[in-house]
């Protein structure tokens, strides 16, 4: 994705995250992709995966 399709992707946080600190990771979806970012230091790269290996990453992350 180049650097201008990124400024584009509307990002978003967990409501569970507090506004005090950077701890967070952002998600954003794109047609076929998810790309993920920390939130700290939002201006680094970012990690993208097609839709498939995020839903596995959360079934994942959920089962514990």
């Amino acid at each position: 994705m180049s650097a201008e399709s990124s400024r584009q992707l509307v990002w978003r946080k967990s409501s569970y995250s507090g506004n005090e600190g950077g701890e967070c990771v952002e998600v954003a979806v794109a047609p076929g992709s998810v790309h993920v970012r920390d939130s700290k230091d939002v201006c680094r790269p970012h990690l993208s995966v097609n839709a498939e290996g995020w839903a596995a990453f959360v079934d994942f992350a959920a089962a514990g």
